[in-house]
């Protein structure tokens, strides 16, 4: 449940494309790009920043389950100091401006604040979020703790013991529910204040997405491990009508010297194909054809693998898959079905490149060519923890150092960030909060600059700050954890934009997954997306305020008919009414939700 097949989803705005040059960029937006030189031996680039390499995506012309276009490449966020793009963007000098201005307002209100009342801070807010703390750091390390669980059970469903079409489906979400209702419990029987109960259910959101993504595309993985040895049945009773596997063989690399003959220069002289081992290929993402080398000889033992495989009964079918798609699968079922994909019979022909297309789908494209199922290790789910993704892969584009003057940098910026955005919460939100006899209108104008600046400080502290520090520590190098949302002409772009990690999530698990699954439409998967969106929204909210309104699950909801407005004509042509249009509905809708869910 983790792919769509869908061609119009290859073309999405919110995806990146894998890039084929040597030179590669950090993508369409001009994120900044690193200077890389050629490819080496190994697949990695080495570039200004250290060694990476970069993974890309498959689309597989077989399968039934497609996996989304989401694709993991070396890439910089916008405000990254070390981004060469943002360095020489010509308004670089407003992100300085910015930090100044709010360092001037800050020295000024702590100023009139000791001048009023003796002190620059009075701390009441501080001393109501580090309550229980202690707690609630046990709380999350269980948590943490808890997801554990998903290496045994990943292991079980690659041994064949569980299916997870739909058995470990079930067990999943079962299990993923059961998380999030203790956590809100917990919650709520500890009374904590807002600040920690948010934080502890977000968590265990973040903690349920990336268990769910590990354990879907390692149950995706099972499926299309157990089509490939199904495809390799079908491949020996093909070879079978055509003569047997050694005369397919010989048949196939007929053929290819043939196409080879016709299409080589004439300063590359043919080699005897009956004398020299057989040249055979792996098709890539795109379908081209990448060159390796085995020996005729192979194909004997391949021969009796193949018959063991078609002739196994029920009860050692299991064990035969595990041979095969396993650890122990060789590389010459690949090489042979090369060759054989070069077969004049289509039916032959064709089931030999499926099953490239679906082995190629169990290892990943980087230097390390980890092959299901011996990514399901502790070690790699230690790791896929502190990577800042929700998608899970076999392997991520890496580098190949910590720098620990960018981990310095990145917390210094927290500490710094984090220290304006209290000031801003206990000097200018706690105390303006609205009550009931209040103005609604004098609430709405109150809060909204504050409320403004709080948010952009946030999303600084986490996406930039955050995000960016745990990148470093585990050695990813994707680091597009946003885009340019804040020139959005509308609120899908915006939602495609702010969250990188989250829409990812939910473009391959919830869109994509919907479409492949149950056949929707990409108006009713899209209604789908924002519900289950919008429902875990308001379930914060109601865990942070303690009432049930359901304000943000309708305005998430009206955003849908704004996104078809804002595809009219008028906003398509003028780009600078839809941005302004998006500032407007944003600079109202948090001190909105605030009033509506403290004074009502």
């Amino acid at each position: 449940m983790l792919s769509v097949p869908l061609l119009n989803q290859e073309k999405s705005p919110g995806a990146t494309n894998y890039k084929t040059s040597p030179s590669v960029r950090h993508g369409a937006q001009d994120t900044g790009p690193i200077v890389m030189t050629t490819r080496t031996e190994d697949g990695r680039f080495t570039t200004t920043e250290g060694t990476l390499h970069v993974s890309r995506p498959f689309r597989s012309r077989s399968t039934k389950k497609l996996r989304a276009m989401i694709t993991f490449e070396p890439r910089k966020t916008h405000f990254d100091t070390t981004n060469e793009a943002s360095g020489t963007n010509e308004f670089r000098g407003f992100f300085t401006l910015f930090w100044m201005s709010l360092f001037l307002f800050t020295l000024q209100t702590y100023i009139s604040s000791v001048e009023a009342n003796g002190y620059a801070l009075s701390f009441a807010f501080a001393t109501m979020f580090s309550r229980h703390a202690v707690t609630l750091a046990l709380s999350d390390l269980l948590l943490v703790s808890a997801t554990i669980l998903c290496v045994p059970f990943a292991r079980a469903i690659s041994k064949g013991w569980i299916n997870y079409y739909w058995t470990g489906a079930v067990i999943q979400h079962i299990f993923q529910t059961c998380v999030l209702f203790i956590t809100v419990t917990w919650t709520f029987h500890r009374q904590w204040p807002w600040v920690q109960s948010g934080f502890l259910t977000l968590h265990s959101i973040v903690m349920i997405m990336k268990m769910y993504s590990f354990i879907s595309v390692n149950g995706y993985l099972q499926w299309i491990s157990r089509r490939s040895i199904d495809v390799l049945a079908e491949i020996n009773d093909a070879t079978a009508r055509v003569g047997g596997l050694e005369q397919a063989l010989r048949d196939a690399t007929s053929k290819r010297a043939q196409a080879h003959a016709a299409s080589q220069s004439a300063e590359t002289p043919l080699t005897d194909a009956s004398s020299t081992p057989m040249e055979t290929c792996t098709p890539d993402a795109e379908g081209v054809l990448m060159k390796s080398y085995t020996d005729v000889k192979t194909a004997a033992a391949l021969r009796q693998r193949l018959a063991a495989v078609s002739s196994s009964s029920d009860e050692n079918m299991e064990s035969e898959r595990g041979m095969v798609n396993g650890s122990g699968r060789g590389s010459s079922e690949v090489e042979v079905a090369c060759v054989l994909s070069y077969h004049p019979d289509e039916l032959v022909a064709g089931l030999a490149k499926e099953f490239l297309d679906l082995d190629s789908e169990l290892v990943s494209t980087g230097p390390e060519q980890v092959r299901w199922p011996d990514n399901i290790t502790y070690r790699n789910f230690a790791v896929y923890q502190l990577i800042p993704t929700l998608v899970y892969e076999l392997e991520y584009p890496r580098t190949d150092r910590i720098r620990p003057t960018y981990i310095f940098e990145k917390t210094v910026a927290f500490m710094g960030s984090f220290a304006l955005l209290y000031t801003v919460v206990e000097c200018f939100i706690i105390p303006l909060t609205p009550t009931p006899d209040q103005s609604f209108f004098r609430s709405l104008l109150d809060l909204a600059l504050p409320f403004m600046i709080a948010f952009l400080l946030l999303f600084y502290i986490i996406f930039e700050c955050i995000c960016n520090a745990f990148a470093e520590l585990s050695y990813f190098a994707d680091r597009l954890f946003y885009e340019d949302w804040w020139n959005s002409t509308s609120w899908d772009e915006f939602s495609r934009k702010w969250n990188k990690p989250v829409h990812s999530f939910l473009l391959r698990h919830v869109y994509a997954s919907t479409r492949a699954s149950y056949g929707l439409s990409r108006t009713t998967a899209m209604f789908v997306t924002f519900c289950l969106s919008a429902m875990a929204h308001e379930l914060v909210m109601a865990v942070v305020t303690k009432k049930i309104r359901m304000y943000l699950f309708l305005m998430q909801l009206i955003q849908i008919p704004l996104i078809l407005v804002s595809k009219a004509p008028v906003f398509q042509r003028n780009k600078l009414m839809g941005n302004v249009v998006f500032w407007v509905g944003l600079y109202a809708g948090f001190p909105l939700l605030c009033v509506a869910y403290v004074a009502y």
